[in-house]
């Protein structure tokens, strides 16, 4: 399954996909802890729990680390975390990335 279609079984069958619930599931599906999780990711229990529950944002930069170091699509974290910030600004738009073509 492609990521594009990952992230539109994912939206209808769970709603939008937030960065928070990304990490959540990329979590459980570690079987790891918030303190595994966070001691992974450098990073405090507290700030883990803050991005899980949406009480926290992180930047585009900060979502495509974070899904690199776990070895998931950074593309689908990336584009979350920009729906989350959308969102939030109370804006009635909807962010799509896909991988840039290479240039010669």
């Amino acid at each position: 399954m492609t990521t594009k279609n990952l992230a539109k079984v994912l939206t209808k069958e769970l709603g939008p996909v937030s960065f928070g619930g990304f990490l959540r599931a990329a979590r459980t599906a570690k079987d790891l802890s918030q303190i595994e999780m966070a001691d992974f990711l450098s990073i405090s229990k507290s700030t883990l729990c803050d991005i899980e529950k949406g009480r926290q944002f992180v930047s585009v930069d900060l979502a495509a680390k974070i899904a690199k170091k776990c070895g998931l699509s950074e593309l689908l974290a990336v584009e979350a975390a920009i729906n989350d910030q959308l969102r939030r600004s109370n804006l009635k738009m909807e962010a799509h990335i896909k991988k840039a073509k290479k240039t010669a």
